[in-house]
């Protein structure tokens, strides 16, 4: 059956057998329903929170996400073991395109849509190539030095939004220093489960926090749970129609430059844990996160990215069945169509949302330094000095590049930049030297 599109899943019947369970391996049933249930918990912090600093509906973000790891599952053949959940690399170009205050829905969501759909194409037609011509040419393009700048640039560029968003009140900035320290307590002094999911359980707990001092003492804005109440257990979350403006979708569109790094990053990752060579399925693997962000921004959720959460859990678990992701996606499904939900989740006060976000996106940026690290990337080239210093500040500084009627954001500027000047800064030319061609680059 090597050629079958799908595997032949073997049995085991507990995870220590044998050390770890493969991707074509899998659980007995209530084992893998565990196992999914552990990896949509995993995701679930990122999935809702990504979309509420866009002014998506976090249903329908958490239903796609659902939908595209099913998705994901079919066209891999069910060979890659990855949930795609929200992407934090949308959230900086969606609030600068829609103009979006962080509060509520986005009003002018339609817009953001439309480029993430054109990111979600352009992502499929890399996959496309892909699985035609190797990735290679990829590792070329993007190597580690760029992917990391870009990576910290989009980090460094949110870094105002989190600021502002917080800053309204001497009360709200207060409760944001103390969604971070509840966040960061978490991170440091809990173990297992819990510490993976620090962003959930620490806003979680800066949330009762908060209603302790409002609803109970009277500072600020309290919680109110009304609007839980009324909402229905099941329904269909709204849809959103989406508007293709040319300048949204040239801002959004290189957003997917971000994706192919973290995809096959995600791939690179599980191979080396599971002793698998997943390089034949990365091409498969690009269209498939591709095109589950296209069907996502077509009705109004998030563009979508394979997540390093549920690599810690395989990592901890050894439990890599591809089944299990099905299993999570079906939980995510059910969320999805829970009113109720996604009413508890608009209950979050701003405050600690603002807190979580200063938490996340620094973490973004922290990423991008971690790429440098595990690749031992050499700053102490000048062409790598100097297209990471540049790419940084275009980010954090979001210098915007006015060309005819179209501006090209921050988080564009960057994107860009780093992959032209790297491209020109690492030019290797030939020179003779006494009669023989030598290599000569700046060092």
């Amino acid at each position: 059956m090597a050629n079958s599109w799908f595997p032949q899943w073997r049995k085991k019947s507990a995870v220590t057998e044998n050390g770890l369970v493969a991707p074509d391996e899998t659980l007995p049933f209530g084992q893998t329903i565990v196992m999914g249930l552990q990896h949509a918990v995993a995701m679930f912090g990122a999935t809702v929170l990504m979309p509420l600093l866009m002014g998506l509906d976090p249903n329908l973000s958490i239903l796609m996400s659902g939908v595209g790891t099913l998705l994901f599952f079919l066209i891999t053949g069910g060979r890659v073991p990855s949930y795609l959940g929200s992407s934090a690399a949308f959230v900086g170009v969606v609030i600068a395109v829609t103009g979006f205050t962080g509060h509520g829905l986005n009003p002018n969501l339609g817009i953001a849509l439309g480029g993430i759909i054109a990111c979600g194409i352009l992502y499929t037609l890399v996959g496309v190539v892909v699985m035609k011509a190797g990735t290679r040419w990829i590792e070329h393009l993007m190597p580690p030095v760029v992917t990391g700048a870009v990576v910290m640039a989009i980090g460094l560029n949110l870094a105002p939004i989190a600021v502002r968003g917080v800053s309204s009140s001497i009360f709200d900035s207060w409760m944001a220093v103390m969604t971070v320290l509840c966040i960061g307590l978490v991170a440091v002094f809990t173990r297992g489960m819990i510490q993976r999911l620090l962003i959930l359980v620490g806003l979680l707990l800066s949330w009762a926090i908060y209603a302790l001092l409002t609803n109970g003492f009277g500072f600020g804005k309290p919680v109110d749970f009304s609007l839980v109440a009324q909402a229905p257990w099941w329904g269909l979350p709204a849809a959103t129609t989406p508007i293709f403006n040319l300048q949204a979708m040239i801002m959004i569109a290189p957003v997917a430059v971000i994706l192919v790094a973290e995809n096959l990053g995600h791939l690179k990752a599980v191979a080396g844990m599971t002793g698998r060579n997943l390089d034949p399925y990365m091409g498969r693997a690009f269209v498939g996160d591709g095109l589950a962000t296209i069907i996502s921004g077509s009705l109004g959720g998030s563009g979508v990215t394979t997540y390093a959460e549920n690599i810690g859990v395989m990592a901890v678990t050894k439990v890599y069945s591809t089944l299990a992701f099905v299993a999570a996606a079906v939980i995510a499904l059910l969320l999805g169509f829970s009113p109720k939900f996604g009413a508890l989740i608009h209950a979050i006060p701003s405050p600690v949302i603002g807190g979580a976000s200063i938490v996340v996106f620094g973490l973004i940026a922290v990423a991008g330094a971690r790429i440098w690290v595990q690749n031992n990337v050499d700053l102490s080239q000048n062409g790598n000095l100097i297209m990471a210093a540049v790419t940084l500040v275009l980010g954090a500084g979001d210098f915007a590049l006015k060309i005819g009627n179209f501006t090209l954001g921050g988080i564009g500027t960057a994107t860009f930049g780093a992959i032209i000047l790297n491209a020109i800064l690492s030019y290797r030319r030939t020179v003779t030297l006494n009669g023989n061609k030598v290599l000569h680059q700046d060092s």
